[in-house]
């Protein structure tokens, strides 16, 4: 008999899932796992592995059966070790447009606030009462703002779609899209040094690997404005924030908003938490009833494909050309 197992999900009932496993004459369980080993012990021999944050590492990987699949809630899989996948022949899927716009309307809230500088009026209206106009800078019109996407997928063009009608100037750098695409939807193509150095607000729409890992670090930062912001709903592990700390306390960076982090929950030593001019939300950029409705149904479609034998609808880990993003 097939086994199809939840290691964790962000779902309070599991019941879809469950009547996929059913159809199928395969057995079902559901955990709330965290780490290697009780990822492990809950996934030996399974066929379908829905997961969500536990981490899918080469040990829990060989554990699986043959020709299984493991399918992940939403658009990142950094948490599965994607190599050792390939090479035991488990093909892993994702499911990469539940909440394309639930995104993108996040990525534009932070990025209304922080051009409008909400977080400090905010901050020091609280604290004494009110505050000078300029007291933190001239405000500048949208017309007259560069928008910078790094990153052109389909959350980082629906973010475009969404900003384009308050006049925003929209560059962006993409190796795996062409500039005539871009330029066919009105977006500036430049190189990612050009983003750095143009925008007044830069948001980040990529996966994160080895060559996206700390991508904007220091040196990076030390491309960007000083009255520029940057935004990231992708993925944690693509800015170093000790860098980006250090850079928004010198005054080198005005601001920052961000819903991922390298660690969740945020550490409690963070540098971040003390600054008034970082936006914090907790992961929660993909949220809406909606998404989350569509993000199970999905993930429980793609399930039935699996244990079907036909073909999935998103596998993430075909052959590739190992092209890095820079």
């Amino acid at each position: 008999m097939s086994r199809v197992v939840v290691t964790d999900s962000p779902f309070a009932r599991t019941d879809l899932e469950a009547a996929v496993a059913k159809s199928h004459r395969a057995s079902f369980a559901a955990y709330n796992c965290s780490a290697e080993e009780e990822t492990l012990r809950a996934t030996g021999q399974a066929q379908v592995v829905f997961n969500n944050f536990a981490p899918i590492t080469a040990k829990v990987l060989a554990g699986l059966a043959a020709d299984a699949t493991v399918i992940r809630y939403g658009v990142g899989y950094d948490n599965v070790d994607i190599a050792a996948a390939t090479e035991l022949g488990v093909r892993v899927s994702n499911v990469p447009d539940y909440g394309t716009a639930t995104v993108a309307e996040h990525a534009a809230a932070l990025l209304f606030a922080l051009l409008r500088r909400l977080p400090h009026y905010n901050a020091t209206i609280k604290a004494d009462g009110w505050c000078a106009t300029r007291a933190f800078g001239e405000l500048r019109a949208f017309a007259s703002t560069t928008v910078g996407l790094v990153g052109t997928g389909r959350i980082g063009m629906a973010l475009a779609e969404r900003l384009r009608p308050f006049g925003f100037k929209i560059i962006a750098h993409d190796p795996f899209v062409s500039a005539a695409a871009l330029q066919a939807v009105g977006i500036t193509p430049v190189s990612f040094a050009q983003v750095l150095g143009e925008s007044h607000a830069v948001s980040l729409h990529l996966p994160l690997n080895p060559a996206t890992h700390h991508l904007i670090d220091a040196t990076a930062l030390g491309l960007m404005r000083s009255d520029a912001v940057i935004v990231n709903t992708a993925r944690g592990g693509l800015v170093d924030v000790r860098a980006l700390a250090a850079a928004i306390e010198s005054g080198a960076l005005a601001g920052a908003g961000l819903d991922v982090f390298e660690s969740e929950p945020l550490d409690s030593y963070s540098p971040l938490r003390g600054l008034d001019q970082v936006i914090l939300t907790p992961h929660v950029a993909f949220v809406s009833a909606d998404a989350s409705a569509k993000l199970q149904r999905m993930a429980a479609e793609e399930a039935d494909r699996a244990l079907s034998g036909t073909d999935l609808r998103n596998w993430v880990n075909p052959p590739s050309t190992g092209q890095e993003f820079r």
